[in-house]
């Protein structure tokens, strides 16, 4: 008999559920705990950092079979970002179907809804993973043990301070003061020390310390290896830091991490959907999760199911938000097919129903850059800087082909006219930001930013209320801490 701490769920996996006496190893990543503590080999190193990318997947199941309860069968960054907002409906008919995600929707759920359940969990397994890698790469003698070039451990690293720092990304921006865990833990008392929650300040300083951390190791070419593009870069540490930065309010540093970008090789497509249609080939997704058909382990985008079973339609308000024949509404959406184009990367329904399907997750493309620095512009009294840019964005749109393949008709989205008020040029971002990034999971988080969700929400019939700025903290989290974990306003 042996006495073995297994690492249990609650805090995504890093507070010790308890003693058992005989336990079957749990796979951290793609490695077992063993192989973890044990003398490590580039191939651990490098299957250790792999691994922590797949919680920014949309594969179905991750880290469960099938568990609606929990909010693991799927990402819930749709749920959590789109469906919480004016811009997308659970289903094109609404039915009875995972009723928790229409509590989200009309925001009277509880601290045990599936959707910030999984939110939390994938985030923090996310963290674990990329915690346990960092340890090992962090270990001054870790060339001379495994045999590792400088140059290749100083990309892993990279990515791991960027992986680590979305995760940290999304918490922050969902919950608030969270708890921050540096180091894989492996005692009771670690687990303990770790469970309560830091000061959000904290926890975005950590993130910036992270990015400038891995923007620096990176290599300065727009991929980080050839062969492999979806790895990080060097280009989305840079963006990541400027969202950071924005998202903070420190508006005179994102323009100038922005304008980084371009030199590294990105820019705006000619066409809008190639961001979605094409891999790695464009020259505007600056950060995507690499979707692959037949691989094993399975890395398919599982979010087709889904949308084969009928989930995720439009709202008529967001519909209505499109100017007459902006091109983008159909590349979003096509309504008379029931076909959301762009979360199944085609114009045809194709990857529909397909559970393994080959379309890519996009999570930074360079037109929300743009619109991030046209933002921070505005922010420090540059409404000309911010109008060009604005105006830069709504020209790609009228200057390509609509999705049937046809030019967009003359007048389509004239540029904004002159202006030095920046609450008129601030509704035309917000207009853009609306329309150009629907469905990328960005209008819940900006309504709350801008300080207008409770205004929009409610007026589209929603009952938002102060306290819904941030998710609640998992009921069964505060449980398991024996109430060291404290909860938000619910």
């Amino acid at each position: 008999m042996k006495n073995y701490l297994k690492i249990g769920i609650v805090l995504g996996a890093f507070i010790f559920a308890g003693c058992e006496d005989e336990l079957t190893q749990e796979p951290i990543g793609l490695i077992t705990k063993d192989q973890a503590d044990t003398t490590p080999t580039i191939t651990t190193l490098e299957t250790s950092v792999r691994s922590s990318y797949d919680l920014l997947s949309n594969r179905l199941n991750i880290l469960g079979d099938w568990n609606w309860g929990a909010g693991l069968v799927i990402q819930n960054d749709y749920i959590l970002q789109d469906i919480a907002s004016d811009d997308m409906e659970k289903k094109w008919v609404m039915d009875g179907d995972q009723p928790w995600i229409d509590d989200i929707n009309n925001f009277n759920f509880t601290s045990e809804n599936p959707g910030p359940n999984g939110l939390w969990t994938y985030n923090y397994e996310g963290i674990k993973r990329i915690n346990i890698a960092l340890e090992q790469l962090t270990n001054p003698e870790i060339e001379t043990i495994t045999g590792i070039t400088t140059e290749r451990k100083e990309q892993l690293l990279g990515e791991a301070y960027f992986l680590r720092s979305y995760y940290y990304f999304s918490l922050v921006t969902n919950f608030g003061d969270v708890p921050l865990i540096l180091r894989p833990v492996k005692s009771y008392q670690e687990a303990f020390e770790v469970v309560v929650r830091v000061d959000k300040n904290l926890v975005w300083e950590q993130i910036k310390n992270d990015l400038t951390l891995s923007k620096d190791l990176l290599p300065d070419t727009k991929y980080s290896s050839d062969t492999e593009k979806w790895r990080a870069s060097k280009g989305a540490a840079i963006a990541l830091l400027a969202k950071s930065e924005l998202y903070t309010e420190n508006w005179n540093a994102v323009p100038g991490l922005v304008d980084q970008l371009a030199p590294l090789g990105f820019g705006l497509n000619s066409n809008y959907f190639d961001s979605f249609s094409t891999e790695f080939t464009d020259n505007e997704v600056i950060f995507a999760f690499d979707h692959q058909t037949n691989a094993t382990p399975r890395r398919g985008n599982g979010l087709n199911a889904l949308l084969g079973w009928g989930f995720f339609a439009p709202t008529t308000d967001f519909l209505n938000a499109f100017e007459p024949n902006d091109p983008r509404k159909l590349y979003t959406v096509d309504v008379s097919n029931k076909n959301v184009n762009k979360l199944l990367g085609s114009l045809n329904g194709t990857n529909e129903g397909n559970d393994d399907g080959p379309n890519n997750k996009i999570y930074i493309r360079y037109a929300d850059a743009l619109l991030w620095k046209a933002e921070a512009l505005n922010e420090t009294g540059d409404q000309a800087g911010a109008i060009a840019i604005i105006n830069e964005i709504r020209q790609r749109a009228r200057n390509g082909v609509d999705a049937n393949g046809n030019p967009v008709p003359a007048g389509t989205l004239p540029d904004r006219p002159a202006s030095n008020d920046p609450a008129v040029v601030k509704g035309w971002l917000i207009h853009e930001r609306r329309v150009e990034l629907g469905f990328e999971n960005q209008r819940f988080l900006d309504l709350k930013r801008w300080g207008i969700a409770q205004q929009v929400l409610q007026a589209h019939g929603k009952n938002f209320q102060p306290k819904h700025m941030l998710y609640p903290i998992p009921q069964s989290e505060i449980d398991a801490s024996g109430g060291a974990l404290t909860q938000n306003d619910y």
